[in-house]
């Protein structure tokens, strides 16, 4: 790494998803006193995904004890498997506990960040989207706390903008809609998808047919209710809430090797999961509903009644694939035309790409980017001739086992360190980068370890183009991930 005197106070600015938050939290609790940090945030409130995913049945598929902040462990989650509405009011708590509200500029979008290497400060154009005012600032720091789920993404089929009925994205989901009698396309059949559909489906007035690209493999419901002794447990014994904690960590850890790691436990996964699927699914649907490909190429489903609310009369699956959109339905590539009032978006999000405009010492990341063949960075945290600039979740840091808030935990921790010199050291230190060498050698073995993963074995968002480059997956165990980002080398990467 690159060091370089300073002489001026840091100020840290940011988007406030829950890495946000949690960023500024590890943050007061590293440098207590030290409050010369700002945080823009698009929206109206913190929480990130989970304000801005309110669509029916919206829940976490981690344990939520342990997809939550190592620093406040909450007693009296309701779920095994939170909600969306708890673990909104969970971070919104926490940003009130920390005080961290007062540093916050809501409904501000950043537009632009440009590295000035005479004054070595970043360069920022804000917009206010009230108003349409921009504004121009520094700061001597930036953490971008977008992650990968940050723009959605809507399918390109022909015809979209000709549909004279309702049609939105799942991750925009308009409460407006009453679905009540209404024929329903829902696009997509992943994540987002088999958590809804399941809930709109309870209406039997409500036709939903889903068209599905590809299946998934899916493992059996994980969710369970707390009781409340449970909950009297977690409440009384602090001990207990850690170990607790400390066993779902595990748990995700045994789902990494068996399902991800080693090819003989994996074959038994597929098996079991194969026998769940033929034994919850329709018969008729079960053909299309096995995949033929390894599992853990592709994000893993955890069901949430799924596969049994196929078995009603209103719901349907469609595998002809889509070749236009009408004024009032859908036409599959087999020519069928189908008319609905109401078009669901599943369809994910845009993971490759950099959403924002932020320019180093040479190019922007996304010019970085699209040179390196896709989303590249050191420890997905740095990249090259971008001083002072840090990312949470950034180019393969998706586990797809373990928790988020974990593994942005430990990038936090790590980029404290990093910039530990600066805020104690003003004096002495002005700026501190990643190398060109350490990044290239870093991202060779990655690359290397992914390319003999389950990752490289289908199509996927974890890749460029869906079918390029492993950019948004992490190939080791949480373990690993813990221990390579405890240490900071600033010499001799």
């Amino acid at each position: 790494m690159s060091l370089s005197p300073r002489k001026e106070l840091v100020v840290l600015k940011y988007h406030c998803r829950i890495g946000g938050i949690s960023f500024a939290i590890a943050l007061q609790r590293k440098f207590p006193g030290f409050n010369n940090f700002t945080i823009y945030e698009k929206g109206n409130d913190v929480g990130g995904t989970w304000r801005v995913n309110t669509y029916p049945g919206c829940a976490c598929d981690v344990p939520v004890h342990f997809f939550s902040s190592s620093s406040d462990l909450k007693p009296d989650w309701d779920n095994t498997h939170a909600y969306q509405p708890q673990i909104y009011q969970y971070w919104k708590d926490l940003a009130t506990k920390y005080q961290i509200y007062p540093y916050i500029q809501f409904n501000t979008l950043v537009t632009s960040a440009e590295w000035n290497s005479e004054t070595h400060c970043y360069q920022i154009v804000t917009k206010n989207l009230a108003s349409g005012e921009e504004t121009t600032s520094t700061a001597e720091i930036l953490v971008s706390a977008l992650g990968i789920l940050e723009v959605t993404k809507l399918p390109d089929i022909h015809g979209i903008s000709l549909f004279k009925g309702e049609i939105f994205h799942s991750a925009a989901w308009n409460h407006n809609v009453d679905l009540s009698g209404k024929r329903v396309a829902v696009i997509g059949n992943g994540a987002s998808a088999t958590q809804f559909v399941p809930l709109i489906s309870q209406n039997k007035s409500v036709k939903v047919v889903n068209f599905c690209r590809t299946p998934n493999w899916f493992i059996w419901p994980l969710r369970a209710t707390y009781n409340k002794f449970d909950i009297w447990m977690f409440k009384n014994l602090p001990l207990w809430i850690r170990i607790y904690r400390a066993y779902q960590f595990f748990k995700t850890e045994f789902f990494y090797f068996t399902a991800f790691k080693f090819a003989f436990t994996r074959r038994i996964f597929t098996f079991l999961c194969k026998l769940y699927i033929k034994h919850t699914a329709p018969k008729k649907d079960v053909k299309n509903l096995i995949p033929t490909y390894t599992m853990g190429c592709k994000r893993v489903i955890f069901d949430s009644d799924y596969l049994a609310s196929l078995h009603r009369p209103n719901v349907s699956l469609n595998w002809d694939g889509i070749e236009s959109i009408s004024e009032d339905g859908i036409v599959t590539k087999t020519g069928e035309k189908l008319p609905f009032d109401v078009i669901i978006c599943a369809t994910g999000f845009i993971t490759d790409q950099f959403p924002l405009h932020v320019k180093g010492t040479q190019n922007t990341i996304q010019e970085y980017y699209d040179a390196k063949g896709g989303p590249t960075a050191f420890l997905a945290t740095t990249i090259p001739e971008f001083p002072n600039f840090f990312m949470l979740g950034g180019p393969n840091a998706t586990t797809g086992t373990t928790s988020v808030i974990y593994t942005e935990e430990n990038q936090s921790q790590y980029i404290l360190k990093l910039i530990a010199p600066i805020i104690n050291h003003p004096e002495q230190v002005c700026s501190i980068g990643v190398t060109a060498q350490a990044t290239d050698k870093y991202n060779n073995k990655l690359q290397a370890d992914l390319n003999r993963s389950v990752f490289v074995d289908c199509t996927s968002y974890y890749r460029k183009g869906r079918d390029g480059k492993v950019s948004s997956a992490w190939p080791y165990s949480a373990s690993w991930h813990w221990w390579i980002f405890r240490n900071v080398q600033l010499a001799g990467l």
